[in-house]
């Protein structure tokens, strides 16, 4: 599978805050001993990917999306 980069840019903000929402709630996503409100969690992500630390990559076999470091993602 070639992943495919969503730039953040080219996304409805409302769109954007929809899918970091359903990726820092979703099973398995730990952030630490200490409880974390979702806008906390929601805006450390968003961060991440407006700096370019984290890119939002579409797996089209799956038809799902994930958030992953830069570092992570070959080709970018």
């Amino acid at each position: 599978m070639t992943p495919i980069i969503i730039p953040h840019h080219s996304l409805e903000p409302e769109t954007l805050r929809a899918m970091l929402e359903e990726f820092v709630t979703r099973d398995g996503t730990d952030y630490g001993a200490q409880e974390i409100s979702l806008n906390a969690r929601v805006d450390q992500v968003l961060r991440q990917v407006r700096t370019g630390k984290a890119v939002i990559v579409y797996d089209s076999e799956g038809e799902t999306f994930s958030i992953l470091p830069k570092e992570q993602v070959h080709g970018v």
